[in-house]
């Protein structure tokens, strides 16, 4: 999950909220939003075990 911040960058948060926080994760700040949707699909492969 993408947002954009005030600064101009793009944050990736996780999907889910974090139980301890109730909060989403941060998972990375980037300059572009074609830098964090690239993060977020080796995020999304990571997950899966990295096949």
């Amino acid at each position: 999950m993408i947002r954009k911040l005030k600064s101009g960058e793009y944050r990736l948060y996780s999907r889910k909220k974090n139980p301890a926080t109730g909060k989403r994760r941060n998972l990375g700040t980037f300059k572009t939003r074609a830098a964090a949707e690239k993060h977020e699909r080796a995020v999304q492969y990571f997950k899966r075990g990295g096949h």
